[in-house]
């Protein structure tokens, strides 16, 4: 049974028309104003999660703790957000699993940042780099803001990922979120380890094409792009049917292994690289 809400939480308040609003932070005395009316904080605090509220004209909300997903599609922006479904992609797709030592460049707002650092756990190792820095300081505030506080296994970096292999770190798993990731594929087949997997998340056929053909180059291997597409179905007793909004293209996600000899030779006979 999770606890109930305590004060300075976050609250994820849902309408009877299945509108979201997310409050910021849970304060004793204070109010928070809808088009449905007000909802006093004191009337959530101290109870548990699923309760209702009504507002003074009549209004009902449910009351929950936001999910990755909620906090995601809610958070400041300052780069243009990843969105939940493609979240999901990444983490799958680019084998992040607990313990692993991922490289992320850039940052951005941080929403794959923080399904990172969840996937990877406490024995796992973040590091992501941001070269800018209004996008360095609103991850940093959304980080803090969805943990409480920036988790040990997060390592934020404002500059060039780059630079990265003068620490001499390695790793398991690469997330390029860049507009020009293809330049950085010698830098990270430096520190990351063979059978390692590098992913790519890229808006637009032309930058996508240039990424995969600097893999094929470079030797990495199963390489692979595809896109996510997010439809919902309205389920009624009367009808089943598909919502008429969807998410569809938002970008496309590009997966390849590092193999441990480098590219193959097309010459007969001739030793493959080291």
């Amino acid at each position: 049974m999770t606890a109930p809400f305590e004060p300075g939480e976050r609250v994820l308040l849902i309408d009877q028309r299945e509108r979201r609003y997310l409050v910021k932070a849970l304060v004793p005395g204070e109010l928070w104003h809808s088009h449905g009316g007000a909802i006093e904080h004191d009337l959530i605090i101290g109870r548990p999660e699923g309760t209702r509220v009504r507002t003074a004209s009549g209004m009902v909300f449910t009351c929950f703790r936001p999910t990755l997903a909620d906090f995601v599609l809610k958070m400041p922006r300052g780069a243009q957000v990843v969105y939940p479904k493609d979240l999901g992609a990444i983490l799958v797709w680019g084998d992040v699993f607990p313990g692993a030592r991922v490289l992320e460049a850039g940052t951005g707002s941080a929403a794959v940042t923080i399904g990172l650092c969840r996937a990877v756990g406490g024995e796992g190792r973040v590091v992501s780099y941001e070269i800018r820095e209004d996008f360095h300081r609103t991850a940093s505030a959304n980080v803090e803001a969805f943990f409480g506080k920036s988790p040990p296994q997060l390592e934020l970096h404002l500059g060039d990922v780059a630079d990265v292999g003068v620490s001499g770190e390695r790793f398991d798993r690469v997330v390029l979120d860049l507009p020009e990731p293809w330049p950085l594929l010698g830098a990270v087949g430096e520190v990351l380890d063979p059978g390692g997997v590098v992913c790519g998340y890229l808006p637009t056929t032309i930058q996508t094409q240039e990424l995969v053909l600097a893999m094929q180059r470079a030797g990495y291997e199963q390489i692979e792009t595809f896109e996510i597409l997010h439809r919902s179905w309205h389920v009624t007793a009367r009808s089943v049917r598909p919502d008429h909004r969807m998410v569809a293209h938002t970008g496309f996600i590009t997966v390849g292994r590092r193999t441990a000899d480098g590219p193959v030779s097309d010459e007969p006979g001739e030793a493959i690289a080291t």
